[in-house]
């Protein structure tokens, strides 16, 4: 990459790795499904004015919107107000990565190599001492916010599947589908605001709506879903994806040094050891197959000069 583009790709990190501690900022005066409805309204309002509508079925829009945009993000605002801190959110968000190779397997007949099977395996143990590690600090994690972060996960592994299906069948799911399509998860979203925080909730929370959860809510369109998936699709536009998609592992590293410095969240010692091990699962997953056939490259080339 170039050194710009080498910036924007750390500018992306950043953007998409503080956005966890926005999200903790913003819940603090709005409940999540409303602040889901209105994170989602203003990218359809600020998004659509420069972003033209993706040429595809609605059909497609819908059962994007409904797992990358509802599911994942119903799931992921209410598992922080429900105890999820914010760093550990934003790793095992991105256990996304394991269940993509799941749901592929499953529905669209994808086999599953043996280095991805060990790359889910160690994920798999470091998530486990992730929900298993006690702290005495405030930010102490809660067994119903990790559930709802896995299940936030899941939806995003669903929305990848139909993002790939998207593409196969010769639509772009660019840009324009993530604006497009963000006017569909308001609906659902109020809907189930109405019926699990009540009216009277949400009628206080935007008639006494605060500067910090203004702010958090314009960053979340803004900064992280439009400025954010533009740079992400400039560079997927000029590079191949196998080199793009090591950025987003760069995410959960700026997630929680963020919580750490302005959250003063803490992590135990078996949660440090856990996270070692979901890094290492995600970075066997995406890099594991090159970093292999080098080696092999590397041994063969030493064979090939010793004959």
């Amino acid at each position: 990459m170039t050194l710009k583009d080498s910036i924007l790709g750390f500018l992306i990190i950043f953007l998409w790795g503080i956005n966890f501690v926005v999200i903790a900022w913003g819940l603090e005066g709005m409940p999540p499904l409303l602040m889901g409805a209105c994170r989602f309204l203003l990218v359809a309002l600020i998004g659509s004015l420069f972003i033209k509508p993706p040429k595809m079925p609605w059909k497609w829009l819908l059962a994007y919107a409904l797992t990358l945009g509802f599911g994942q993000f119903a799931f992921l605002f209410s598992a922080m107000a429900f105890g999820m801190p914010a760093g550990l959110a934003s790793l095992v968000l991105q256990s996304q990565a394991l269940f993509t190779l799941l749901f592929a397997a499953l529905l669209l007949k994808e086999g599953i190599k043996g280095l991805q099977l060990l790359a889910m395996l160690i994920a798999g143990i470091g998530l486990y001492l992730v929900a298993g590690g006690e702290s005495d600090q405030a930010s102490a994690m809660t067994t119903l916010g990790f559930i709802l972060t896995l299940a936030a996960a899941m939806c995003w592994g669903l929305g990848n599947i139909v993002n790939r299906t998207i593409n196969k069948r010769g639509y772009q799911a660019n840009l324009g589908l993530v604006i497009w399509s963000a006017w569909i998860p308001p609906i659902p979203f109020l809907l189930a605001s109405y019926y699990f925080e009540g009216g009277e909730v949400i009628q206080e929370a935007l008639l006494n709506i605060q500067l910090t959860t203004f702010a958090s809510l314009l960053y979340l369109a803004l900064a992280a879903t439009i400025i954010g998936y533009s740079l992400w699709s400039y560079l997927l536009g000029r590079y191949p994806a196998a080199q793009i998609a090591p950025l987003t592992l760069g995410v959960p590293v700026v997630g929680l040094a963020a919580a750490a410095y302005f959250l003063d969240e803490v992590i135990s010692l078996q949660q440090g050891l856990g996270i070692a091990l979901v890094m290492s699962g995600l970075v066997l997953n995406v890099a594991g197959g090159r970093l292999l056939g080098g080696v092999r490259s590397l041994y063969a080339n030493k064979v090939l000069k010793k004959s």
